[in-house]
């Protein structure tokens, strides 16, 4: 499927469809089944180990959001660190940026990765069109 067909489902998505059969006999005979039959009040045991359980879980993905920070900013710092190509215009300065990070993340996407051919092939591409954009660089200076 190419972005052609997949923009073209996507835009049928947004017609309105009618249902098949008529949905109110159904919500009706759960409204009055619920009317019926209320639901059981939950014991403040178990609300406190819910409401405790949630904030060990908000917790625990505050510390590894905590402990991927510095190395986000070593990965910052080593790209700035090894970008040997800053061209004058400011337009091929972004995209040098941008490739320069997309390949480093890459890299070490690949370093947990190892055997994926798909992520080679993205790195094999980011590397093309670094090269595409010095050529532009050089044209263009």
């Amino acid at each position: 499927m190419n972005e052609f067909e997949w923009r073209h489902q996507l835009r049928n998505l947004r017609q309105p469809a009618a249902p098949q059969r008529d949905l109110w006999a159904g919500i009706e005979q759960a409204l009055d089944a619920d009317r019926q039959n209320p639901p059981a009040e939950v014991a403040p045991s178990r609300v406190a180990w819910l409401f405790a359980a949630g904030l060990a879980a908000v917790s625990l993905l505050a510390v590894g959001l905590a402990r991927q920070q510095p190395s986000l900013a070593a990965g910052s710092a080593a790209i700035a660190a090894q970008a040997d190509w800053k061209p004058a215009d400011p337009r091929l300065a972004g995209a040098a940026i941008e490739l320069g990070a997309a390949r480093m993340e890459l890299r070490e996407a690949i370093a947990q990765a190892p055997d994926s051919a798909a992520l080679r092939r993205l790195l094999a591409r980011t590397e093309q069109q670094q090269s595409r954009l010095r050529r532009l660089g050089r044209d263009a200076g």
